[in-house]
């Protein structure tokens, strides 16, 4: 995981990127890197609204490019302000649908000044392929994101 900590570092402290493009960099990276990362991106706070806007991803084309607070898991994590790991998420009664083909999800906050920003949304084809490695490595990857929003 080392080796994938390193490039993404180099992504977030080039000096000669948009942030935008930085992150769009980082989907890339993690979806060509992690073969069960089947659709990475962001999700941003829209303003002053209590809704996430999509940012930049990696995968399949999403209908849902606002989530309401507390709507599936993205806006679970919007307000609980905590890592959601989704083993299958059939089992999980208030779930979005993006693909028929998502089994899996993962959602870390992005979490600047005690403020939830953002986060980072992975879905999976697998039933439970993520790992207490993957969780650290995303939660790290959005606590250095922070220091370059």
């Amino acid at each position: 995981m080392s080796e994938i900590k390193k490039r993404l570092s180099s992504i977030l402290e080039s000096p000669n990127h948009h942030t935008d493009d930085k992150l769009q960099k980082v989907c890339h990276l993690l979806d060509q890197e992690i073969p069960y990362f089947n659709w990475t991106g962001f999700y941003f706070k829209n303003g002053d609204k209590n809704e996430l806007k999509l940012g930049p991803y990696v995968g399949a084309e999403t209908d849902h490019t606002i989530i309401p607070f507390g709507k599936g898991i993205c806006g679970q994590v919007a307000v609980s302000g905590e890592t959601f790991v989704v083993p299958d998420v059939k089992a999980q009664d208030n779930y979005l649908s993006c693909s028929i083909e998502t089994k899996a999800e993962i959602v870390v906050p992005i979490i600047k000044d005690g403020e939830i920003v953002g986060q980072i949304d992975i879905d999976s084809h697998s039933i439970d392929p993520f790992t207490s490695d993957d969780r650290e490595m995303l939660e790290w990857l959005c606590e250095e994101i922070a220091k370059i929003l």
